[in-house]
């Protein structure tokens, strides 16, 4: 859970359509009320065609509110939607709460590019965090949205290795995954890249493996792993 300065925080990333370029354009925070405001990537996101989002049209203000911003809410399914349920025992929750919800889940909808993340600050000792393996399109044969697992090895529990790419041009940051066998199955996401490399050069332990193998889902939902960093480097 990123906490900072008595404040839960989660990030709103926003993909780039064409060159799939992920920024951080926005920041929301808890603490009794929620605050909303623009982040450090907007400046180069409105320049790649981020225009900004309706209800929050002065990129420079802080906004505030008693309650989730409603724009954010809409995203959740209905807590008396059928099924709600299973929904939050997906997301290990057992009642409805909204901004729990849209941390655990990243509120990602079918119809645009936004998703929440739970950032990963340089404070926290122990990190856990769960999310979908970036690029498995790139390195798998993949049809109708759908990646090929027939001559790959990999099972939910599988540890997953992970490899820095210093030399990548598009992130300095960018760390590779491979499975047990040595076959790349992609990198980790754009918005974890440099704090999973910095403690990765720091010697804090990290360890990552899959947690959920589903290769019938679409090709950005097809692995989900688990990441757990411990700063103390102890196990």
């Amino acid at each position: 859970m990123s906490r900072k300065n008595g404040k839960d925080y989660l990030f709103l990333i926003w993909k780039q359509p064409e060159s799939r370029r992920q920024y951080v354009v926005g920041i929301l925070s808890k603490n009794g009320g929620f605050e909303f405001a623009y982040a450090e990537d907007i400046d180069e996101a409105r320049k790649n065609g981020f225009s900004g989002i309706e209800a929050f049209k002065d990129f420079n203000k802080k906004y505030k509110s008693t309650k989730l911003f409603p724009v954010f809410s809409s995203r959740l399914p209905d807590k008396k939607r059928r099924g709600i349920e299973k929904i939050l025992q997906k997301y290990n929750m057992n009642e409805y709460d909204e901004y729990l919800l849209l941390k655990n889940s990243g509120a990602r909808l079918p119809i645009d590019t936004f998703e929440f993340i739970d950032p990963i600050f340089d404070e926290e000792e122990i990190v856990l965090r769960y999310f979908y393996i970036a690029g498995i399109s790139h390195y798998l044969p993949c049809e109708n949205n759908i990646c090929d697992f027939s001559n790959v090895n990999i099972h939910n529990g599988d540890k997953l290795i992970l490899k820095l790419e210093p030399e990548n041009s598009k992130d300095e940051y960018a760390v590779e995954i491979y499975n047990v066998e040595g076959v790349k199955l992609g990198y980790i996401p754009r918005y974890y890249s440099r704090q999973v490399t910095e403690r990765i050069n720091k010697n804090n332990i990290v360890v990552c493996e899959v947690l959920e193998f589903n290769p019938d889902a679409n090709c950005r939902e097809c692995i989900r792993i688990k990441l757990c960093i411990n700063k103390n480097n102890k196990t």
